[in-house]
């Protein structure tokens, strides 16, 4: 408790000398009592004061054992495949201030709009609560890479339903936050592989949309399939065999450098891959026809 400045220290009791003089009813005994009665309501308080620290501190570590028990439940779940149960269960936490809750449930609705059962009026409205899940774990969070990382991948979806000028006026933007969360984890192999689909996007974007990136900055934004390959390359060294697409993406960066034999390696692990997900069973179609057409 903040004691009172000295300037406002109460005067001393009329008993003692005070500048009242004397008083009826107001001597020792008076006081004795008074303190004693005064000092039973401040232990009182005291205790309660504690007992509230003690539920608050109760409550505070059991609010944090419940949000790692989520958290462990998304991971399971999320590993499991099981894409509609994850995305109902963090969907109950979407005004939480946990920012590693908040990714996961923009990881979590994108993944649902991935989905080829979903409606495309779904899609859309997933999309953009994804991007403000992201937005929201960012501003909870700024040092969490994956909010940076999933912030990047969310604004690149909503740019789908915005039209190719919002799209590539938003690149430099997507770019910096996955540049971002390499820097505050440099050992992400999933956030490496997207700077190298961001890379080989560039390296083989249309005229037309060369003609537009140029309307929108005063130095547009370039790539090669050779930087591209270098991203790859990277994300596999840092966890080999981890996403059939980077298996896809360095076959058919490949095949943009006329390199067939190094294509035809890639592309069949590509279609080997295990297919956990409809984005593995994409890829291994994809990856197929490919080899079919070497």
């Amino acid at each position: 408790m903040r004691r009172l400045p000295l300037s406002l220290t109460p005067p001393r009791p009329s008993w003692a000398g005070g500048w009242l003089g004397p008083r009826r009813g107001s001597g020792p005994g008076v006081l004795r009592k008074s303190l004693q009665r005064g000092f039973a309501l401040s232990a009182g308080s005291f205790l309660v004061y504690e007992a509230h620290k003690l539920i608050s501190g109760f409550a505070e570590v059991h609010a944090s054992f419940k949000v790692e028990e989520i958290i462990e439940q998304a991971d399971y779940l999320y590993g499991s495949g099981e894409t509609e149960k994850l995305y109902r269960l963090l969907v109950q936490h979407k005004n939480s201030d946990d920012a590693e809750l908040l990714w996961r449930l923009a990881r979590a609705s994108r993944d649902l709009a991935q989905l080829s059962s979903t409606s495309a009026e779904k899609k859309r409205q997933l999309a953009y609560e994804a991007l403000e899940c992201a937005k929201k774990a960012l501003e909870k969070n700024e040092s969490n890479f994956a909010a940076h990382k999933w912030y990047g991948i969310c604004l690149s979806d909503v740019g789908d339903f915005e039209g190719i000028k919002t799209k590539i006026g938003n690149a430099i933007v997507i770019k910096e936050h996955f540049q971002r969360a390499i820097e505050l984890n440099p050992k992400d192999a999933t956030t490496i592989h997207l700077i190298g689909i961001w890379c080989y996007s560039f390296a083989e974007m249309p005229w037309y949309q060369r003609k537009i990136a140029a309307t929108l900055f005063a130095t547009p934004p370039t790539s090669t399939f050779q930087e591209a390959l270098h991203y790859f390359h990277q994300a596999e060294e840092a966890d080999p065999n981890f996403y059939s697409k980077n298996l896809l993406f360095l076959g058919k960066t490949y095949l943009k450098l006329n390199n067939k034999k190094m294509a035809l390696l890639w592309l069949s692990k590509a279609k080997e891959y295990p297919a956990h997900t409809e984005e593995d069973k994409q890829v291994q179609k994809e990856a197929l026809e490919l080899l079919n057409s070497i």
